[in-house]
C-alpha cells in the first residue's frame, strides 16, 4: 500500500510539473503518462493519473470540456494495454493515444455549440485545433522517448542488480 501511494504521488509531481512550468499549449506529460503508466506499472495506477489530473485542473481552472479530457486520459490508458510488446510498438501506441485526445476533445468542444452544431461547425473545431495538436505530438514524442530511456536505465542499471547472486 505505501509502495503504491510513495508510486501515485510521483505520477502527481510529473503530472503536475509538467502543467504547471510554462509551456506551448498543449505540451505536457499528459498523453505519455496517460499511455506509459499503465502499461509500464499497471492498470492499477489509472486511477491515480485521473486523480492526478484532475487535482490540477481543480487548481488550473476547471472547465466545460474537462469530463472529455479524462475521458480521453482513460481511453488511452485502457488502449494502453494492446500496445507493450516493445519499444517502437508503444511509441506508436502512444502517439494513438494522442490522436484519441485530439479526436476526443476536441468533440468535446465541438459539443458546447461554440463553432456551432453543424458538420462544418465540427470541421471547423478540428482544423483550428490542428496546432494544438501538433504540439501534443511534439510534446508525446519527447516525454515517451524520455520515458523509454528512464525505463530502459531502471532495466539495465536495477534489475541487474537483483538477478546477480550474492
Amino acid at each position: 500500500m505505501l509502495s503504491y501511494l510513495k508510486i501515485s504521488f510521483s505520477i502527481f509531481i510529473v503530472l503536475a510539473l509538467s502543467r504547471f512550468i510554462p509551456h506551448p499549449p498543449n505540451f505536457t506529460s499528459l498523453l505519455a503518462l496517460s499511455f506509459y503508466v499503465p502499461v509500464l506499472l499497471g492498470l492499477k495506477y489509472l486511477p491515480a493519473l485521473i486523480i492526478s489530473f484532475a487535482i490540477t485542473d481543480l487548481i488550473i481552472g476547471y472547465h466545460t470540456g474537462t469530463h472529455w479530457t479524462w475521458g480521453s486520459v482513460l481511453v488511452i490508458g485502457l488502449m494502453s494495454q494492446y500496445f507493450t510488446k516493445k519499444v517502437s510498438i508503444r511509441l506508436i501506441g502512444a502517439l494513438l493515444g494522442a490522436t484519441l485526445f485530439f479526436v476526443i476533445t476536441n468533440f468535446g468542444v465541438w459539443t458546447t455549440g461554440m463553432y456551432g452544431l453543424t458538420l462544418i461547425g465540427l470541421l471547423n473545431c478540428y482544423i483550428l485545433a490542428i496546432p494544438f495538436f501538433a504540439y501534443s505530438m511534439i510534446s508525446t514524442i519527447i516525454f515517451s522517448l524520455v520515458i523509454e530511456t528512464g525505463y530502459k536505465f531502471y532495466k539495465i542499471k536495477f534489475l541487474r542488480y537483483k538477478k546477480s547472486p550474492q
